[in-house]
């Protein structure tokens, strides 16, 4: 991982390599396959993690956290005025976890929708933290606008990877470079640029939705 220190330790060394081995074959590798990729026995690995469930546990905090650091970091220089360019030349570094939120959303079940759904939760602290630094445009509904986004980003990687597969399943970093490639400028520039010329259907949408939502489910049966 990007992150590890120059010399992991055994613990981090095993769940470095669960991420990327989980990101390039998915939640059914074997313990042994990650053993053998983090030079120790299986039985070393069972011996840290108590099983692969523990495991895949560790390598979802590992994740989610080093997804909040970058995006944290990227808002930062952003509002520093620094460049960021070396974020977009770093695709081979941020492939594995992009990877393993892939496969975290293919395997769906109670582990994937929790991992998402944390990933949901960190994306509006991310976000307040960009507008809390004038980077970021306030929304009338924080939380909705970051659920939004993210399952916007990640239903466009489903659907890219759906509809261009790679010849190679494990090539990662050849699936993230060719999501980027097409994804990045028009993302960019809707992000930067928005996409209506004024905001008449929102404002229409506002008259028509209660202020605030109310839960319907609750509001007694008209007669």
């Amino acid at each position: 991982m990007r992150s590890a220190p120059a010399d992991p330790t055994t613990r981090e060394r095993i769940r470095d390599a669960a991420v990327l081995r989980f990101a390039r074959d998915g939640f059914g590798a074997s313990v042994r396959s990650i053993a053998g990729d983090a030079g120790v026995s299986p039985a070393l690995v069972i011996h840290h993690f108590g099983s692969k469930d523990e495991l895949h546990a560790e390598c979802d905090e590992q994740v989610l956290a080093e997804i909040r650091k970058a995006k944290n970091e990227s808002i930062d220089e952003l509002a520093s005025g620094q460049s960021i360019l070396h974020r977009f030349a770093a695709t081979d570094e941020y492939a594995p976890l992009l990877g393993y939120v892939l496969r975290s959303l293919q395997d769906g079940g109670p582990v994937g929708r929790s991992f998402i759904e944390q990933m949901i939760e960190d994306a509006v602290g991310y976000t307040k933290h960009g507008v809390d630094a004038g980077l970021v445009k306030p929304s009338l509904d924080e939380a909705a606008r970051a659920r939004y986004l993210v399952l916007s980003a990640l239903g466009t990687l489903m659907l890219e990877l759906t509809l261009n597969p790679q010849e190679d399943p494990s090539d990662i970093s050849g699936l993230v470079r060719g999501f980027l490639m097409t994804s990045y400028l028009p993302m960019l520039e809707l992000y930067s640029e928005g996409f209506f010329t004024n905001r008449r259907m929102l404002d229409e949408y506002l008259l028509y939705v209660p202020d605030p939502p109310q839960d319907t489910a609750t509001e007694p049966a008209s007669e």
